[in-house]
């Protein structure tokens, strides 16, 4: 496995690799590696030649008042855990490479990024769409795996390509769970024990809107209501956002008729966590 720091060493690398034949699959990551990236891996080693991961915490999609300096990091435990699933190159670039000092050009999304998270977050769907872009330009990838868990990020980059006609193609990774239920996320690092246990109120308030709907319910006030109930419930939990959106538009409705998803974040102590699920009838 070799490990790659310079973006332009990465591009020259993809280039000879493309010129030799091969089909790159490729996995972006933020490092802290857990199973749910590991199965995003494991999705595109299946489908490539050589498969690439790169591990960069991208600063410009981080708000003022975020994570960034706290976000875990241990580059030494991701490098045995991309080697064990056979990752054939890590791309491990330093910002400053990433970002030259007075870089103004950025990609927006207009349609799908200021709901859900975009809406607390106003910046952070622009960092994502602008690092994606030059990852997809520096590993120059046939296909990119990307997971469910963080559904509007995918149906962003999903858009992305298309309107920009990136020649990638993007696959889902469903969502890893830990065996208690609680979605797996480098952040949940941050919880206490109690908290963690509080957490699991998250995917309940989902299973439990799968429950209503199954019984027939369908009005999505009520639903939304169940939800915000069991959650002011958990001690520790502030509620960001419950929403239910068309799977495609991201568009409000106000009533479950067709594949619609479930999304919600809560910050339990001040650990900010992302679930969602997809309903339908």
């Amino acid at each position: 496995m070799n490990i790659i720091k310079s973006p332009e060493e990465m591009q020259c690398e993809a280039l000879e690799l493309k010129r030799a034949g091969k089909s790159i699959g490729f996995v972006p990551t933020m490092g802290f590696l857990h199973e749910g990236h590991l199965s995003l891996m494991r999705l595109a080693r299946e489908r490539c030649d050589v498969l690439v991961v790169s591990i960069f915490v991208n600063p410009t999609q981080f708000g003022p008042n975020e994570d960034l300096d706290a976000y875990p990091r241990d580059f030494e435990r991701d490098e045995a855990l991309c080697a064990e699933v056979g990752v054939d190159l890590v791309f491990y670039p330093k910002p400053e490479d990433m970002y030259a000092a007075d870089a103004s050009v950025w990609i927006d999304e207009e349609s799908l990024s200021g709901v859900l998270c975009g809406e607390s977050r106003p910046r952070h769907f622009r960092g994502v769409c602008t690092v994606v872009a030059k990852l997809f330009n520096l590993v120059l990838p046939d296909l990119a795996v990307f997971g469910e868990k963080d559904a509007q990020q995918l149906r962003i980059i999903e858009r992305m390509v298309r309107d920009l006609n990136f020649p990638v193609k993007i696959v889902r990774g469903p969502i890893v769970r830990e065996e208690d239920g609680l979605a797996m996320s480098s952040r949940n690092k941050y919880l206490t024990e109690e908290q963690r246990k509080n957490a699991l109120g998250l995917k309940k308030s989902l299973v439990q809107v799968c429950e209503l709907v199954g019984q027939g319910e369908r009005n999505v006030s009520n639903l939304r209501s169940a939800m915000t109930q069991l959650i002011d419930d958990i001690p520790e939990a502030v509620i960001d956002y419950i929403e239910f959106v068309d799977d495609q538009s991201l568009h409000p409705v106000d009533s479950i008729e067709f594949r619609t998803l479930v999304a919600l974040a809560v910050k339990v102590g001040s650990t900010r966590l992302i679930d969602n699920i997809v309903v339908s009838v």
